[in-house]
This record gives C-alpha cells, structure tokens and sequence, in this order.
C-alpha cells in the first residue's frame, strides 16, 4: 500500500518545519517497515487525519481493529507514548505495545470511532462530556519525568509571540495582556499534575471500552486551568458569528471553572494567553482568518 501523507497533515507540518527536515519524505518508508515489523494488515490511511501525524487503520495479527500513529520528533511523540502507558486507558485510548517497543515516533493504539468525536453533539453537551473526560486524565505524574512543565512551554511561546508583536505593532496591546497574565500566573500555580496539553472537543472520541477517550495528548506538566483553556474556545467560529459572542464566552469560562472546580480568573488568564499565542502563530505561517477569529475571541477575555 501507498502511505500518502494527507494534504491536511503535509500543509501543517509545511508551516513549521525546520529547514531540512525530511521526516514527511522518509514516512512511507517508515509506515511500511512498521506494519511489517507488527504483522499488521492495512486498512486505509484516516482522512482528512490529523495535523502533526499519520494515522492509519489497522489490524493486528489475531484480526483486532489498531490505529498505527506515524509521528515526526518535533510532535514529541516520546511524550506521548510516556503518558498514554502512565494514563492505562484510563480516560485516554489505550497504549497496545510496551513502551519499550515504541520507536522512531511509532504508537500502536485501540481502535476508536475517528469520525464521532464529542463535537458532533449540540454543544452543552460536548462540553459536559469532554470536560468530564478531561477531568480522568489529570494525575499526578510519573516520578523522575522528563514532561515538559507548562513554565518551559509558554516560555518558548512567549518569544514567539513578542517577536509577533514586533512585527504587527495592532497586536500588541493583546501580546502585552497574555504576557502580563502569564507572568502571574506561574507565580503560584495551584497545582502540578499530568495535562494532556493541546484538549478540544474533536481530541475526544467515541470508544467502545468507554463512550470517550482522548487522543491526541502533547503532555505537558501544570495546573489544570491551563489544559481547560483551550477548550474554553471550541468552535470559536460560532461563537465569533454571535451577536452575544462576548457575553457567551464569559459564561463559558464561569460554567467550565465551576464543573471543573478551576478558579475562575485563572481560567480567564490562561484563555487569553493560549489564544493570543495561537493568533498570533497563525498569522505568523499566513492562516490569516484563523488569526482574526482568535485574536477577537481574546478580545473578549
């Protein structure tokens, strides 16, 4: 079989990847060599998949339904692997070898349902079920791990963005308020646990284990606010397209912290840093639509 990257997949990897990297024209060659060295029988490749990974749908050698996930070393597919085998499937798609056997950004996984995710459902719904799916994945992490902590990350994405601010001078009143917010923020975080790191509705899928599990984690370690802060944007563009979109918003935030037991402000903060940094990245690799939802959403904040 041909393992054609997706155009989703090879558009997004083409924003951010580093000169000379040729992991996009190796994968191929990769995904043959680990459907062979598994036994596995192919399916097909899962379209439109993901932004940062090939998947592809598998069966094993006793005939069980897998996903193979083909991942580049800058998605951090390590991390990955790590905090999948630390969850158990407890709240998130089940690891299907020993970590030892993960290699070269290989995950073998439990077959989900990839094309029910929660945001088929009408949208309080969704959000009542991802919340409480979220809620199963933040534990204490492993002893001695080597997760990024949320500190490192947003530290990386704050040069990013005040280099963004430089650029567009009409950012940065925003920038100066993520900024400004994220300083006080990791001055006394409440808590240090395992976060899945990138949590939306369209991360969390239909199981046949569980009615849902998450995939997807870029893990990071942190406080729960900052994971729940990106699912205070799900569909921002229906909220963008309300009349009541601000007012909307605002409840969202209140609605979230209160379920989730996340102080309220702190939630706010986190919103508005991770939203003015994806705005701003977005418009850094030309998504400019993208940019102009988020940068109105953080407006709002």
């Amino acid at each position: 079989m041909a393992f054609e990257p997706p155009r989703r997949l090879v558009r997004a990897l083409g924003e951010t990847a580093p000169e000379g990297d040729d992991w996009l024209e190796k994968l191929p060659g990769l995904a043959r060599e680990a459907v062979e060295r598994r036994e596995l029988t192919v399916e097909r490749v899962q379209l439109p998949g993901g932004r940062s990974s090939l998947v592809v749908l598998v069966r094993r050698a006793d005939g069980t339904p897998a996903v193979l996930k083909l991942a580049p070393p800058r998605a951090r597919p390590e991390s990955e692997l790590v905090a999948l085998a630390h969850w158990g499937g407890r709240g998130a798609v089940q690891l299907l070898e020993p970590v030892s056997e993960g290699a070269e950004g290989v995950l073998l996984l439990e077959r989900l349902h990839p094309d029910v995710s929660v945001r088929t459902l009408p949208e309080a719904k969704a959000l009542l079920e991802a919340a409480g799916t979220l809620r199963r994945l933040w534990v204490d992490p492993p002893e001695g791990h080597v997760f990024e902590t949320v500190a490192e990350r947003t530290g990386r994405q704050a040069k990013a963005m005040r280099a963004g601010a430089d650029a567009a001078p009409e950012v940065a009143p925003l920038v100066d308020a993520a900024l400004s917010a994220r300083e006080e923020l990791l001055d006394s975080p409440p808590e240090h646990r395992l976060l899945h790191g990138t949590f939306r509705q369209s991360k969390v899928l239909s199981g046949d284990r569980m009615p849902w599990l998450a995939v997807g984690p870029d893990p990071v370690v942190g406080e729960h606010a900052f994971d729940l802060a990106r699912l205070v944007r799900d569909r921002v563009e229906d909220l963008i397209a309300q009349p009541s979109g601000a007012t909307t918003t605002r409840r969202r935030v209140r609605r979230l912290a209160e379920s989730l037991e996340v102080d309220r402000d702190r939630l706010r903060g986190w919103t508005l840093f991770r939203a003015v940094e994806s705005g701003v990245r977005a418009r850094r690799v030309g998504r400019e639509r993208d940019a102009e939802l988020l940068l109105e959403f953080a407006s709002w904040l």
